[in-house]
């Protein structure tokens, strides 16, 4: 009588022991409404058998913004991709622990659910292959996925969130790419004045902006084309080169010489947040980056034909940099920055 009290007693203990670090976990986990704005591209492939849900979002969150991700626990996703920079940087060129400077300028992370490729050079097709890259990279976040997870594989709250998005609490790599993606799809840009004028009517340009919306449709729109603006190509539009000898642009990728110093053409939604431009921050802002295309670029021999066939340039005039300008800056989405 007294064992069988005894080993009662035992499993009222670990069951209470078990209430005390666990809530009771719901298995409802519904998948999230991502709202697609209208006319926007097709979603990528991968966001069909990767759906964000409620807690697949909130687990990718808190990973994106979890420091231990990085050798040192100093830097997280967030570290480098605010908010308020459309979830760029401020920096010329990425900075990693102990201060290491990356090779090419942080890009924003917005509408990566209708993108077809990541990356400056187009190295990944699945925002799910995103995450591991800045983990393991040197002069990112020089860890591994390993170390990762024995850092956060006992933490209850951690444990908690994987159970609700995946069923068990089993940390996993793939889990882990999987979540963050989620949470990255949901980052959708799609509220500034621009889309208020074209897509959801109730504002209009003003007189300024409507000329930088002509000089655009005129200069600009071959390559920054769609709702997204841009059109995805991959181009060599004659910035200046990173000195860096790893640098070879989207022939790093290829290995094809045409392919040599050319970069995915960048979104311009919410330009007016993301500088500094270009591949490794080489122009310090918007004007800087006009006044390059109307003095010329260089010379290449996979130099992009818009500049080619004009004299390797954009001709513009001060008014139209001005009214350009002023055109873009209705691309910016302050409820998505926060601002």
């Amino acid at each position: 009588m007294k064992k069988g009290l005894s080993i009662l007693a035992i499993i009222i203990l670990l069951i209470s022991c078990n209430n005390d670090r666990y809530e009771p976990i719901s298995g409802d986990n519904p998948q999230i409404s991502l709202n697609i704005p209208s006319g926007f591209p097709e979603l990528n492939n991968s966001v069909n058998s990767n759906r964000p849900t409620k807690y697949g979002v909130e687990l990718g969150e808190k990973l994106f913004n979890e420091k231990r991700l990085s050798a040192d626990n100093s830097i997280s996703c967030s570290s480098c991709h605010i908010q308020g920079n459309a979830f760029a940087d401020h920096n010329a060129q990425g900075i990693g622990i102990q201060n290491r400077v990356g090779l090419r300028n942080v890009p924003a992370i917005q509408n990566m659910l209708f993108m077809k490729f990541y990356n400056w050079d187009g190295n990944i097709l699945q925002l799910e292959n995103q995450p591991l890259v800045p983990i393991i990279t040197h002069e990112e976040m020089g860890s591994s996925i390993l170390e990762v997870i024995g850092k956060i594989r006992d933490d209850m709250m951690y444990k908690d969130l994987f159970r609700k998005a995946f069923g068990d609490e089993t940390i996993t790599a793939e889990r882990i790419y999987k979540s963050i993606a989620q949470y990255e799809y949901t980052l959708i840009s799609a509220n500034s004045k621009y889309d208020k004028v074209k897509r959801k009517g109730g504002e209009t340009f003003t007189e300024n902006e409507a000329l930088g919306y002509q000089t655009f449709q005129q200069k600009c729109v071959s390559c920054h084309n769609t709702e997204l603006f841009t059109d995805q190509s991959f181009r060599n539009i004659g910035f200046p080169v990173n000195p860096d000898t790893n640098e070879a642009g989207r022939g790093r990728v290829t290995g094809i010489p045409a392919d040599y110093m050319s970069f995915r053409v960048p979104s311009l939604r919410n330009v007016e947040y993301t500088a500094p431009y270009g591949s490794y921050g080489q122009f310090p802002t918007l004007r800087a980056v006009l006044d390059y295309f109307d003095k010329g670029v260089l010379s290449a021999d996979n130099l992009d034909p818009v500049f080619k066939n004009n004299g390797n340039r954009i001709p513009l005039s001060e008014q139209e940099k001005t009214n350009l300008i002023l055109f873009l800056k209705t691309l910016s989405d302050r409820e998505f920055v926060k601002k």
